[in-house]
């Protein structure tokens, strides 16, 4: 009788929306997984639906020493990691030139850093098991639309270094796969509704009187979309599928919506994608 090989899986951004799906998923195909949360409640959540199948830690991404503990914590339990899904993310959604310069680096250090961190801690049980990395992005990366400049910049940073991961890890056998995804119904989108409601809420006169009407549009047309989107189930089941496909793909969107942005970007000039991105945003 062969020996039942244990595969293992890390996924970050775990205890709600896409995150969690992923995770139950993973669990649900016999990995064990070893993933973040925001707090104890989602820690909590995630173990009864998984069984214990899945084992949450609330970890702050952007702490490097927070990080590197964790790692090392599921590293001593487990001979190698498969798969890391590098899903923890944010939304600083609001006009360039109102947008807080502390503001923009969070996004970064959680969007941008906190992959670097989470992966580099990882490196050495992934080079062991001769793993695969995804990572989480979004097609506004590819995209980038007016009012989520943080957000586009920031994931698109992350990709250039997934890019590079992959050039520089393959003689180690170990694949890097983007996945960008457009508008889902998950967490996010409440999350995202009360983002643009502080910020319209906490608009100086002038400042709304320059912007006010446009982002309150874009907010409206955001939400929309978000929730004419896949569910975060139906997106999961697209990641685990694409984190198991041979050969690895290197990149692959999720989500009807971001597929035609992606294929607009390669068939569109210029100033037939500019037209659509004020489209998308209600600002035609």
């Amino acid at each position: 009788m062969s020996e039942v090989v244990e595969r293992v899986a890390v996924v970050t951004g775990a205890g709600s929306g896409l995150g969690r799906e992923v995770s139950l998923g993973l669990a649900a195909r016999g990995y064990r997984v070893f993933g973040t949360a925001l707090g104890a409640a989602e820690v909590a959540e995630v173990d009864v639906a998984s069984d214990g199948a899945v084992r949450l830690e609330v970890v702050d991404i952007t702490d490097s020493t927070a990080v590197v503990s964790w790692a090392e914590g599921v590293q001593n339990k487990v001979a190698g990691v498969d798969l890391l899904v590098s899903n923890a993310g944010i939304l600083t959604p609001g006009p360039v030139e109102l947008l807080s310069i502390d503001d923009v680096r969070h996004e970064f250090e959680v969007n941008t850093f906190g992959p670097l961190r989470v992966i580099n801690a990882f490196l050495p049980a992934l080079r062991t098991a001769r793993g695969r990395i995804v990572q989480i992005s979004s097609i506004t990366a590819t995209v980038p639309l007016p009012f989520n400049a943080a957000s586009g910049a920031s994931k698109a940073a992350a990709e250039v270094f997934a890019d590079v991961y992959r050039a520089e890890l393959k003689h180690f056998g170990i694949d890097v796969t983007i996945v960008s995804p457009g508008s889902m119904r998950t967490g996010g989108p409440a999350k995202s509704a009360a983002a643009f409601e502080n910020l319209i809420t906490t608009m100086t006169p002038s400042q709304r009187e320059l912007y006010g009407d446009a982002f309150t549009r874009f907010a409206e047309q955001f939400n929309a979309k978000q929730g004419e989107g896949i569910t975060a189930l139906d997106a999961a089941s697209q990641v685990i599928a694409l984190a198991e496909e041979q050969p690895a793909p290197s990149r692959r969107t999720v989500g009807p919506d971001a597929a035609a942005l992606l294929r607009a970007q390669q068939t569109m000039t210029d100033d037939e994608l500019n037209a659509l991105r004020l489209q998308l945003v209600g600002l035609d």
